[in-house]
């Protein structure tokens, strides 16, 4: 596979994700994903939260915390309502199903919690800190950036020097 990283992250990501999303196809929970996981967590430790609000928490983007929430409303585990200072504001509340399935959440989120520390075990670096490492990396100088470096096919804008659209 050589040079093809993309592809190895994709299919570890879907790896990952497949075994967990199994699990909970053996819990009765099919309509449950992983990526529910993060938001669930945020709503259950903050409360009620915008989308924005809890894109920031966890630590992705507007759009990706919306497409969650919006998976998430469709699959009967979170409403938006109105905030009741801006009603231009959606909030996210967690609906009663999921509050009643927390402890089984909890339960499956603490299991792969253990997994994961077991895992690392047998990585010669903690999977994690590796993935810390190198976000940290690639936000002191992205990919596109280096790529650039190395680039043959003509002129490439460096990333860091363009001026962004009004």
């Amino acid at each position: 596979m050589d040079g093809a990283i993309g592809t190895q992250l994709r299919h570890l990501l879907e790896q990952l994700d497949g075994d967990v999303a199994q699990l909970y196809r053996d819990l009765d929970l099919a309509d449950y994903r992983p990526r529910f996981s993060p938001i669930v967590r945020t709503l259950v430790a903050q409360g009620p939260l915008s989308v924005r609000a809890l894109a920031d928490a966890v630590g992705v983007t507007h759009s990706a915390a919306s497409q969650t929430v919006a998976q998430l409303t469709k699959s009967g585990f979170a409403t938006q309502l109105p905030s009741p200072t801006d009603a231009r504001q959606r909030v996210v509340h967690l609906t009663p199903r999921t509050e009643a399935l927390l402890p089984l959440i909890e339960a499956e989120w603490k299991a792969t919690t253990t997994a994961l520390t077991a895992l690392d075990q047998e990585l010669s670096v903690p999977l994690e800190s590796y993935l810390a490492e190198l976000q940290a990396a690639l936000t002191r100088r992205p990919m596109h950036n280096r790529i650039s470096e190395h680039f043959s096919g003509g002129v490439v804008q460096d990333q860091s020097k363009r001026v962004p659209k009004a």
